[in-house]
């Protein structure tokens, strides 16, 4: 049990990623909160989660919403406990150069992707800090190490993530609190999809992967479990990039 005793919030619970994440770290011995704004599929991962380990809970969250997560920490302390692990996966996806883009789509790109990081932060981290400390795991992208030629406000907001970390990391070792980023590549999942709605170009971009293949859910949820557990535990500050040697090239 590579969680026992540990309590986790996994934001984007009902996601590729974070329903993996949710299934994978119940079943590690972590008491797990699904937060998400999907309450229909959140309540049904709830279901099955419970069936099979016990330990779970979906609460709704807007991660843009200061409120809502002050309500969600609250529910989680009653409930389970102080976290110790924080998982933020939440995040949107928008196409559009930088003539294309309007104000209204920059920012609604940056407050989930950005500032849910942020508000998420914050809210947990008194929480985290009481329990003695903890880890955060931040999901950024390979989008915020480099450019595009299609996303002008994506990969900004991806790349803010991945800075806040570091600086999450370096105010708060003093409490033991650890923060790190992983960078996956493109990932088979709904967002995939949105990203290249023609099956021909998402085969042709597969390839171009030099491990021919988009990352699943379940490599980037593995990388996840390492930064939460204590196997990293000297680990903070750092990233992950989980990409099959896309950014290498």
């Amino acid at each position: 049990m590579r969680l026992a005793n540990k309590i986790a919030i996994i934001t984007g619970g009902t996601g590729n990623l974070g329903s993996a994440q949710v299934q994978t770290f119940a079943s590690e011995g972590a008491a797990v909160v699904i937060a998400d704004i999907d309450s229909v599929k959140g309540k049904q991962i709830e279901r099955d989660t419970q069936k099979k380990f016990g330990n779970a809970i979906f609460t709704y969250l807007d991660v843009t919403n200061e409120s809502s997560w002050i309500e969600l920490v609250n529910k989680t302390v009653k409930i389970f406990g102080l976290p110790t692990i924080l998982v933020q996966n939440a995040g949107i996806y928008r196409s559009g150069t930088i003539l294309e883009t309007d104000g209204a789509k920059w920012d609604s790109i940056m407050s989930v992707n950005a500032k849910g990081v942020f508000l998420g932060t914050k809210i947990v981290l008194p929480k985290m800090i009481s329990a003695g400390g903890g880890s955060i795991v931040n999901i950024s992208s390979t989008a915020g190490i480099i450019g595009s030629k299609i996303s002008t406000a994506y990969n900004p907001s991806k790349a803010a993530v991945r800075v806040f970390t570091k600086s999450t990391a370096l105010q708060h070792a003093k409490d033991n609190v650890r923060a790190n980023s992983i960078h996956p590549g493109p990932v088979e999942s709904d967002m995939l999809t949105e990203v290249y709605p023609e099956i021909n170009l998402k085969r042709q971009r597969g390839l171009e992967i030099p491990l021919g293949r988009f990352a699943r859910p379940i490599d980037v949820c593995n990388a996840a479990l390492f930064l939460a557990s204590n196997e990293s535990s000297y680990m903070t500050g750092s990233e992950l990039v989980i990409d099959g040697g896309l950014t290498a090239q």
